[in-house]
């Protein structure tokens, strides 16, 4: 049994969704990250499994680490906001960060 592209962008459209779900409905910050990053690993599923398809071509392989590189840049800023939130409100609820315009 071999392993189709279909099947891997079938599992990535649902990991991607899950994320979307997460993100848009969780109020906590935390879990609203691990959802964006949900979202950006089934990115980098999909671009490994075209790169899978064009194997002479590399360039899903560099988008992936691209998305990578990203994924970590957005992880320390949005830790940082998070922080910063609790700090001020003593919570990560979303719903609170309105505080953060002082």
């Amino acid at each position: 049994m071999q392993i189709e592209v279909g099947d891997y962008l079938a599992l990535a459209s649902i990991v991607f969704g899950i994320g979307a779900i997460g993100f848009l409905v969780r109020r906590n910050v935390l879990v609203q990250l691990m959802s964006i990053e949900l979202m950006l690993n089934s990115v980098n599923l999909m671009l490994i499994a075209f790169n899978r398809y064009m194997p002479a071509n590399h360039a899903g392989q560099l988008f992936a680490f691209f998305v990578i590189a990203v994924a970590a840049a957005e992880a320390a800023v949005g830790l940082a906001i998070v922080i910063s939130l609790y700090r001020l409100r003593k919570t990560v609820h979303s719903d609170r960060a309105d505080s953060l315009r002082h």
